[in-house]
């Protein structure tokens, strides 16, 4: 072997290219450790270029700020963005690397549109769950109320969009949208009145029975004023109701 000089050079070239690289290695941890990579900046931008309505300074400092480790070079962005994305408030979080020793941080915010269930959750305008303070929430106004089986707040969300529309002819709207572990429907509007809508036989079904409780509305206001306390529309043909503690119907409910 030692007298194989291609081998040998062919070793020393290895050993060579190794002693090099580490050199390079060394230089550059060296380098990365200087304090001038030290994260001294954190700035933070909205996604939509407004200014965030919900989420704090304050927050961010407490809740956020300290889950960061490394400098500009060694600092896991993944981290960083669950670090952010974790605090109230927060939808979703891009990270990116500003030199020599910052970060920028883009936040997207929640959006409530409803109150979610029993527990003080939140539904967003997006149909997604979260979590954050209420009070905060309805600073523009109270929210409507949304419940139902987990996993169906998007199909909570469509129904709640359309049941806006379908009511808007006779000037009323949702305050109360629920679907029942059977699911079926019933909503309170903003006169106090609740309507039990039932199952959907099918993907007209609700439709169809919002349409005949509007056509008759202007007619049950005449008749019985502000008194109508629940409409039950789970008749083919009918309805029954209850104003002022009378209850009236016909049919046989679905």
């Amino acid at each position: 072997m030692w007298h194989d000089v291609k081998m040998l050079n062919a070793a020393a070239g290895t050993l060579f290219g190794l002693f090099v690289l580490a050199l390079l290695g060394g230089g550059l941890w060296w380098v990365a450790q200087r304090p001038m990579f030290t994260l001294t900046e954190i700035r933070i931008e909205s996604a939509d270029g407004k200014e965030l309505r919900k989420v704090s300074t304050s927050t961010i400092r407490s809740t956020a700020v300290p889950r960061i480790k490394g400098n500009f070079f060694t600092a896991d962005l993944t981290a960083v963005r669950a670090a952010f994305e974790a605090v109230p408030w927060v939808r979703k979080a891009a990270v990116r690397r500003e030199w020599p020793n910052g970060l920028v941080v883009t936040l997207e915010e929640h959006v409530p549109l409803a109150t979610w269930g029993q527990d003080g959750r939140l539904l967003s305008v997006q149909g997604e769950v979260f979590v954050a303070n209420l009070a905060e929430a309805e600073e523009d106004g109270d929210l409507p109320e949304f419940a139902g089986p987990n996993g169906t707040e998007k199909e909570v969300l469509a129904r709640y969009r359309e049941l806006q529309d379908w009511f808007a002819t006779v000037s009323l709207v949702p305050e109360v949208v629920q679907l029942s572990n059977r699911y079926a429907w019933t909503i309170k509007l903003n006169n106090g009145m609740t309507v039990e809508l039932g199952r959907e036989q099918s993907s007209t079904t609700l439709k169809e029975r919002v349409e005949r409780l509007v056509a008759v509305y202007p007619q049950l206001v005449a008749r019985l004023q502000d008194r109508i306390e629940n409409v039950d529309m789970r008749y083919p043909n009918g309805m029954a109701l209850k104003a002022g503690g009378l209850a009236l119907g016909t049919g046989k409910t679905k």
